[in-house]
């Protein structure tokens, strides 16, 4: 035998003497079978001899990696052979089919061997062996079953789980022979991670459990992205004018930006990161609402009155980032009290301006408290100091 090719003798077994295509089987005796029975155990305990002789002779990583992954993906190769001939009519005879069921289980029991010993050399992205897959879709669906028994208070949960459980299922059935590891791996941790989640969520928040856990598993796919996409628009949508809307679109954006996304992950590659595109729509929606309430407030027609307010400007030496950042901290913290804080801006920009800029845009002022540098807030707080000890000396 070659000693360069451990899995010469079974790729010879495999490929060759078993194949009803290239070897007529009806010929072999009850002996021959035997003899190939037992020469299969003897042969499976050298090729694990073999295999690690080999790996273990090799210093380099990259090279040990490379003969891992060779042999690991001519046992596939081997694996998917051998599942393929017995398919054939010719293994109804019960002797050859105990014979080439011996040889499927060897190689499967090599690749475990493969997998287990040198785990940390395969490729996530390596197809799974036949045996492995019939398993894992098996085990999948079953998990998968249990997502439907899900206490759900939210109607739009309810829609939402009946989107990822149709989607994994295909996902699932459809894997046929070409399923990765790292494909089965992240179906796996999803049913996990929903099956052991608690979903008592309150009814004022943005997002709900389930969002969250799809969100941070990335699964980005275009039915639940569609699906969330349009229940951030609703909330917006409840509200009278663009003000209103922009100020709800801003809050749900910054409680998105507080939310993990695992971007190694994915449901599918082929798809952007669900952060990506949803970081995407908020952006143009934010942009769309800025726009439409520039243009209300250069429609309007000044008066006489708003002409005297105008003149009757207090100038303050902060930049409106700064500015901004002071007005929002007094309306969180209740130290002005309003309807919102779209409504404190409202209010009081109008009557200010800075040393550079004599009319300016509340709408502007206010989208500027949520970006802060951290310059920024150090003036601020150095303002607020300068304020504090000149209130002791009265």
């Amino acid at each position: 035998m070659n000693t360069l090719y451990p899995l010469e003798w079974l790729d010879t077994l495999i490929l060759h003497s078993l194949n009803p295509n290239k070897t007529d089987l009806t010929v072999l005796s009850n002996i021959d079978i035997a003899g190939i029975s037992e020469s299969v155990k003897i042969e499976a305990e050298k090729i694990q001899i073999r295999l690690k002789n080999e790996i273990f002779l090799l210093v380099k990583k990259r090279q040990i990696r490379l003969q891992v992954r060779k042999y690991h993906s001519n046992l596939i190769y081997l694996l998917d052979s051998s599942v393929d001939h017995k398919k054939n009519k010719v293994f109804k005879n019960n002797d050859l089919a105990k014979v080439l069921n011996l040889v499927i289980s060897t190689v499967d029991e090599l690749l475990s061997f493969v997998e287990n010993r040198f785990s940390q050399y395969l490729s996530l992205d390596e197809r799974v062996p036949i045996t492995y897959l019939i398993v894992s879709k098996k085990e999948l669906m079953l998990k998968l079953s249990t997502l439907e028994d899900l206490q759900l208070e939210l109607e739009q949960d309810r829609s939402t789980i009946g989107i990822v459980i149709n989607e994994l299922s295909n996902s699932i059935q459809s894997s046929n022979e070409k399923a990765s590891f790292r494909q089965i791996m992240y179906n796996r941790l999803l049913l996990k991670r929903l099956s052991e989640a608690s979903y008592n969520d309150d009814l004022n928040s943005t997002f709900s459990t389930l969002d969250k856990i799809l969100i941070e598993m990335n699964f980005n796919c275009k039915k639940f992205v569609d699906t969330l996409i349009a229940k951030l628009s609703r909330n917006s949508n409840n509200d009278d004018d663009y003000s209103e809307k922009l100020n709800t679109l801003l809050c749900s954006y910054k409680d998105f930006n507080q939310l993990f996304s695992n971007e190694r992950i994915t449901f599918d590659p082929m798809m952007q990161n669900i952060k990506t595109t949803i970081d995407n729509w908020f952006n143009y929606e934010i942009l769309y609402y800025e726009r439409q309430i520039r243009q209300i407030i250069n429609e309007q027609i000044p008066t006489s009155e708003t002409s005297n307010k105008s003149n009757d400007k207090v100038e303050c030496i902060l930049s409106t980032d700064q500015m901004a950042l002071i007005l929002r901290a007094s309306d969180e913290s209740r130290v002005l009290k309003a309807r919102s804080m779209n409504l404190v801006f409202k209010t009081i920009i109008p009557f200010l301006s800075t040393p550079f800029k004599r009319d300016l845009s509340y709408h502007s002022v206010r989208t500027k408290s949520y970006n802060a540098e951290d310059r920024d807030k150090e003036i601020a707080i150095q303002t607020l100091k300068k304020i504090i000890e000149k209130i002791k000396t009265y």
